[in-house]
């Protein structure tokens, strides 16, 4: 175990000797042994021992120590106003949180201040603005497996948002990981371990928690019979610990009453704390939406750019989002995310954007409005939780009072997706004047302090507040009262935290001072005194200042709970007001880049295969990040299923693979698209194989991952997929990877039957779409002006005629001896090819025999290369091929 988790041995081995803070301590981190405990004493959280010496490494504070009976343990603090960024710090090297907080005043206690963990805090289960994105979910996931379905629940903690499928295919709930991005999972007992990525914190957790039983009672507190609700087995399993495992890291687990003399589980069996803002459950079919794996989403850049140099950070989400608030932003990733197949509803999101679009001051009016909203979700659930400030509830107010307004601009819309968002916009009166009666405009942040009950709410209060104001004005009178009756014109009435209020005196007038004047305190230049009077009247203050702050305390939790309890109608608001904003958002871009609406088309059930055409599409990321861009057409269906694409280096090959995917991936999020026209019908899934990457920690090359990537599409995919390969074979010899390409070709288009695109360098390739009755061959074409290469990007019918390597190198700056070498070769390449002919293997074949020789009788020169080079078809390599094979020959002319 870490030495910063767990009790600390220094302290364990003299446990009953401890005094009793320090045995709080050690029995909290025998409880949570799988965190770092920060425990609260006064305004600091404190770690002791190995946690310490973790703590002060990491966030690089001081080191310090505490003494008592036992001896000295190291000891650093954090500070409690300022430990949002050190427990994020913390997060990201590892490690689990728990907060161990003070749950009485120190006065209130006769012995020591009881502390408790008040919540766990893990990557998954994080609920601090602070420490969240705004614009996106943060989803911990629950495996579970049996009877040969693997069970998946994802719950966002801090918005309630809940959600459950199962499938018997291990690879499509990889895939519902990669389209969630959980940061942390729980492992059910059979779960398998190799689904969650890298990136995702796996959690161990109690196994009985995942027990059917045990996960049935649970699920059936909070929604009811699980029977309407899921499934399968694996799913009432996944959702019933993941529920558990949110109450236990909001602190439902009761500290006091678990057995510090041992070492236990996460206890799943102590005191519950139900989260009440969890109402809904949504169970889904993955089926119901376009399925894009990890591959895929990163490929297609929809969240994350893989850009190295240029233009980083450009994604698809980075178009798309022109949201107003938190909640329409992590709709329209949602939307994103899960793109749909169902044509009507596909149609029915279109027609808002649409009328939206061409509605610019209702537009506009919504999104002014908007603009004030708050994030509603995470609002209701710290209100739930009571964890909500005063501030939160008078956010809660001013949003409210914004929804009258976008009512008002959804007066009389058409689309049906407007109208049931008009619908559903409850202002809930009664908790905004709630509200409005309860907290003043601007309360204190703190809720113990006073300043956040408005006047008139509660007549009690109001009598305090007199009392002390009252008391007040009694004493700003004092000091003239006193002034007139001593004669003392300096004489001053003060107060502070130690001595509370007193009638200051300096030396040359102490004759003055009147014999009923107590001394309280003595400076240098003067005396401070109190009256009974002024001591009466200060215990008044003090008395009513107390009794009120406490009275505002226990008004603003009856408020907050009162509120709470209308939680659902505030999340049935917040699912409105967010798809609302996400409308304005792809209706705004469509708007300003001059999107056209797709026609959304029915597979015709008498040919299962599907339909693209697209007129003058463009790529919504790259256009915005350059001055021009060149637009392409694409047109598929059940006779053109298949395009070999060729052209040099740089020509636009890659980017117009990924254009075509985009846009169908647009059109069916219910977005407009950047084209003048396009048709399609539904795509059920899109792969990708694009651009080269490695493992190597993990034992793979690149070419064994485009394999295994290639293994993915070729058995998952169908007549209803979209396939993007681009230069499949390169990673091995050229004829290993010609005769892959080829087979992969083929298979594709005779097995498959998905639409495909196929960009290449192994330009035999070419010839299949006269081979191939639903292939056709296009080709970007390039000019090669005195050695520059000039790319029009523009997509042909057709071959092109070189792939422009040496170009490529030359613009990327290869050196000239090397770049006029190059040139040399490829021209006698090129003659021996015109004189001798034959294929790509008979050249590498050639090649091989002539190295072969060479190696063997040492040749007539050493430096005589020709026979080598002459079997090499340098034109069709791609610019690192080449430059690996100029490399090789120019040291072997250095020899």
């Amino acid at each position: 175990m870490d030495a910063a988790l767990g009790p600390p041995p220094a302290m364990a081995e003299k446990r009953d000797e401890l005094t009793p803070m320090m045995a709080q301590y050690h029995d909290l981190c025998a409880t949570y042994d799988d965190a770092i405990v920060l425990f609260q004493v006064g305004d600091f959280y404190e770690t002791f021992c190995g946690a310490a010496e973790t703590t002060a490494r990491l966030l690089e504070l001081t080191l310090t120590s505490r003494e008592d009976s036992t001896g000295e343990y190291p000891m650093t603090g954090i500070p409690v106003d300022s430990a949002a960024s050190y427990i994020e710090s913390l997060l990201e090297a590892g490690f689990r949180v728990a907060i161990a907080d003070q749950i009485e005043e120190p006065g209130e206690s006769a012995g020591v201040v009881e502390r408790a963990v008040t919540r766990v805090i893990t990557p998954g289960t994080i609920t601090e603005d602070e420490l969240l994105s705004a614009d996106d979910n943060n989803f911990v996931a629950a495996l579970t497996a049996g009877d040969g379905q693997i069970g998946l629940a994802l719950l966002d903690v801090s918005t309630g948002d809940f959600f459950v499928t199962s499938a018997s295919n291990r690879d499509r709930i990889a895939d519902e990981i990669s389209r969630f991005r959980p940061t942390e999972a729980i492992l059910g007992p059979d779960a398998p371990s190799s689904l969650p990525p890298d990136s995702c914190m796996v959690t161990p957790f109690d196994e009985s928690a995942f027990a059917l039983e045990t996960a049935t009672d649970v699920l059936t507190s909070y929604f009811g019979s699980p029977e309407s609700l899921v499934s399968s087995d694996v799913e009432i399993r996944a959702c019933g610990a993941l529920l558990t495992y949110a109450e236990y890291v909001r602190g439902g687990v009761d500290v006091t009453e678990s057995d510090s003399d041992t070492e236990t589980e996460n206890d799943t069996g102590s005191e519950r704390t139900r989260l009440e803002y969890l109402t809904r459950l949504r169970r889904y079919d993955p089926r119901e939406y376009l399925l894009l794996d990890a591959v895929a989403v990163r490929s297609l850049e929809l969240f994350e750019s893989r850009t190295v140099r240029g233009q980083g950070g450009a994604t698809l989400i980075g178009v798309l989002d022109e949201t107003a608030s938190a909640l329409g932003g992590r709709r329209l990733r949602d939307w994103l995310r899960r793109p749909l197949l169902d044509a009507d509803r596909i149609e029915a999101r279109l027609d808002a954007v649409d009328e939206l679009t061409h509605d610019p001051r209702r537009r506009d009016s919504i999104q002014e409005s908007m603009r004030a909203v708050y994030d509603l979700e995470r609002l209701i659930g710290r209100i739930s939780r009571e964890r909500a400030n005063a501030r939160d509830l008078r956010s809660l107010h001013d949003t409210l009072a914004v929804v009258p307004d976008v009512r008002d601009a959804l007066e009389g819309v058409e689309a049906e997706a407007l109208q049931t968002i008009l619908e559903a916009l409850d202002p809930l009166e009664d908790v905004r004047e709630c509200i409005e009666r309860s907290i003043v405009a601007d309360p204190s942040h703190e809720i113990t302090e006073g300043g956040i009950i408005a006047d008139g709410y509660d007549d009690r209060l109001d009598e305090l507040r007199a009392t002390k104001r009252d008391g007040k004005q009694w004493i700003d009178a004092l000091e003239a009262r006193e002034r007139e009756r001593t004669g003392v014109s300096s004489l001053k009435v003060g107060h502070n935290s130690v001595h509370g209020y007193y009638i200051e005196v300096t030396n040359p007038n102490l004759d003055a001072v009147p014999e009923e004047y107590q001394r309280r305190q003595t400076l240098k230049r003067a005396e401070r005194f109190v009256t009974p009077e002024l001591k009466s009247r200060e215990d008044e203050i003090v008395g009513a200042t107390h009794r009120a702050d406490e009275r505002e305390y226990d008004l603003f939790c009856t408020v907050r709970k009162t509120v709470a309890g209308e939680v659902e109608r505030v999340q049935d608001l917040a699912d409105a007001l967010a798809a609302l904003d996400a409308l304005c958002s792809l209706a705004t871009v469509a708007a300003e880049r001059e999107y056209c609406k797709p026609a959304i088309l029915e597979r015709d059930r008498s040919d299962d295969g599907s339909h693209l055409e697209i007129e003058a599409g463009r790529h919504p990321v790259v256009e915005r990040t350059q001055s021009s861009f060149v637009p392409n057409d694409a047109a598929f269906d059940s006779e053109t299923r298949l395009s070999i694409i060729t052209g040099p280096n740089m020509s636009g090959k890659s980017t117009y693979m990924r254009q075509v995917a985009q846009i169908a991936l647009l059109a069916q999020m219910g977005s407009f698209v950047p084209a003048e026209r396009v048709r399609l019908t539904p795509f059920d899934r899109i792969f990708t194989r694009v651009g080269a990457s490695d493992d190597i920690a993990g034992g793979r090359s690149t070419f064994m991952i485009e394999m295994e990537e290639l293994s993915t599409v070729l058995r998952e995919a169908d007549e209803g997929s979209l396939v993007l390969l681009d230069e499949v074979g390169r990673g091995t010899s050229t004829t290993d990877g010609l005769a892959i390409a080829q087979a992969i070709t083929e298979y594709i288009h005779d097995e498959i039957g998905a639409i495909a695109l196929f960009a290449t360098h192994h330009h035999p390739l070419t010839e299949l779409a006269g081979d191939l009755e639903a292939a056709e061959a296009f080709q970007f074409e390039a000019t090669d002006v005195d050695g520059e290469i000039d790319f029009n990007h523009t997509l042909k019918r057709g071959t092109a005629d070189g792939s422009y390597g040496v170009e490529v190198a030359t613009a990327a700056g290869v050196p000239e001896p090397v770049l006029e070498r190059s040139r040399e070769l490829a021209e006698i390449a090129v003659d021996d090819e015109q004189t001798e002919g034959g294929n790509d293997g008979d050249r590498i074949n050639n090649a091989q025999s002539a190295r072969a020789r060479m190696s063997s009788d040492g040749g007539d020169d050493p430096t005589d290369v020709a026979a080598e080079l002459r079997a090499l078809d340098l034109a069709h390599l791609t610019p690192v091929e080449a430059l690996t094979e100029l490399d090789r020959l120019k040291r072997l002319l250095e020899e």
